[in-house]
């Protein structure tokens, strides 16, 4: 049985962070071969979104929440993200 609800990310940034575009880029690649319809992701900035940031134990940018869960503290290499988006995916499908 295949889960209609797709998986969350957000990436967390602030205006002129040079490691946040690079972390946009990998998300948006993970999310492309997994299937836009399965990963949806936006960006968060933390200036404009403080409280949710702090609500997520946000402290250093990038970081990377997965369905309202932060779950990378720091810049995710792409395989790493993949897995657990993967497992993610997988779990909603049993």
């Amino acid at each position: 049985m295949k889960s209609k609800k797709p998986v969350q990310v957000e990436v967390f940034s602030s205006p002129g962070c040079n490691r946040c575009g690079k972390v946009f880029d990998v998300v948006q690649d993970v999310a492309r071969r997994l299937g836009t319809e399965r990963v949806v992701w936006r960006k968060v900035n933390v200036l404009e979104e403080l409280d949710y940031a702090v609500e997520l134990g946000v402290l250093t940018m990038p970081a990377v929440a997965i369905d309202g869960e932060l779950v990378f503290r720091s810049h995710p290499s792409s395989a790493k993200l993949h897995r657990v988006l993967q497992a993610r995916l997988d779990a909603r499908c049993k």
